[in-house]
């Protein structure tokens, strides 16, 4: 089964309606299908092209123990993956802590587990124009097309952000066309000038810029610093069924994170490419060399309460959910986390 790859807001928005219900559908109500009413052991998820994720990572180097991962698909929408996980589709998906946020204030019983993936001086996201663009100050985007993999996700955040702190108002930021363009096709589409601006991460950054011809206007490192951008989350049914598969999961996840902090670049590198060699999904795993962090900012993934808390008021304020609902301890938990317990 291939599950959609990139809602718009408006499906997103719909999708988020019906997830406090349908959430009691899926597997992670009864359990699992472990054996004599045990907890599940095969956690099913989606996975990203020519890439390799920390779950899958973990699970390769043998710290998810007997703990099994079901390949049901890629998505490049981390709204659409934590959606799928709330509706019981899958058993944990990953997105930028805003989604989250988004997707908790619809009554989606979710708590986010570990960090996953970050912004940092190696693992960063770029807003690319063409060497020659006339654009080079936040107001020269009024007007301008942006390329992003979903809308209502991290880089919609960044842009915004970005835009507000440069004093525009917010009829200006309107007039700024987000788009969605799946993250292998936006680097040719802002050198065919289908879009002027692109956001770039990770392999796919590293590759253009070798590439050469185009620059940044921002990145999010340099908007807000080191910090950890998006999370894992499980449901709550699913946790209080499978406490140790979750816990396995988590610490796996964790042991992972810091396995690729501590070993040479090349290794990781070498290792995540023979992941994708060998899982046959007919994949190019030539970007992978360009591979230098997942920019996980805390020991072990390990979630506070900053990773939240910008997101809660940035969406409160755009009115997106409401203020004062929760606040950040109520969206995770490190109870499933062994790996460098605080304190």
């Amino acid at each position: 089964m291939h599950l959609a790859t990139a809602p718009n807001r408006r499906q997103f928005l719909a999708l988020l309606g019906i997830s406090a219900v349908a959430v009691g559908c899926g597997r992670a109500e009864a359990g699992g299908a472990g054996g004599g009413g045990g907890q599940t052991r095969t956690l099913r998820y989606q996975g990203a092209a020519g890439a390799v994720t920390l779950p899958e990572l973990a699970e390769d180097l043998g710290y998810l123990g007997d703990v099994k991962l079901e390949w049901v698909g890629n998505t490049i929408s981390g709204p659409q993956d934590i959606q799928s996980a709330a509706t019981g589709q899958t058993d944990f998906g990953g997105a930028f802590n805003g989604a989250v946020v988004k997707l908790a204030s619809q009554g989606a019983p979710v708590k986010a587990v570990i960090s996953y993936y970050g912004s940092d001086r190696h693992a960063y996201s770029g807003f690319y124009v063409l060497e020659d663009s006339p654009i080079r100050t936040p107001r020269d985007l009024i007007g301008k097309k942006v390329g992003m993999n979903t809308l209502g996700a991290h880089s919609e955040a960044m842009l915004e952000i970005y835009l507000e702190r440069n004093g525009l108002s917010r009829a200006e930021i309107d007039k700024v066309e987000a788009l969605v363009v799946p993250p292998v096709n936006t680097e040719q589409s802002l050198r065919q000038k289908q879009i002027q601006v692109g956001v770039l991460g990770g392999i796919l950054r590293d590759k253009a810029l070798a590439t050469g011809g185009i620059r940044p206007l921002f990145t999010d490192f340099q908007l807000l610093g080191a910090f950890s951008a998006g999370t894992y989350v499980m449901t709550e049914r699913f946790l209080k069924a499978n406490p140790d598969t979750a816990r396995t999961f988590v610490t796996g996840v964790a042991k992972a994170i810091e396995w690729s902090r501590t070993t040479p670049r090349e290794q990781v590198v070498a290792r995540m490419t023979e992941i994708v060699r060998k899982r046959g999904r007919n994949e190019d795993p030539a970007a992978l060399k360009f591979w230098r962090s997942f920019g996980v900012a805390e020991t072990g993934g390990r979630i506070d309460d900053k990773s939240f808390q910008l997101w809660i008021d940035w969406l409160g304020k755009r009115g997106d959910v409401p203020k004062g609902k929760f606040t950040a301890r109520d969206l995770y938990t490190n109870d499933y986390n062994a790996y460098g317990k605080a304190g």
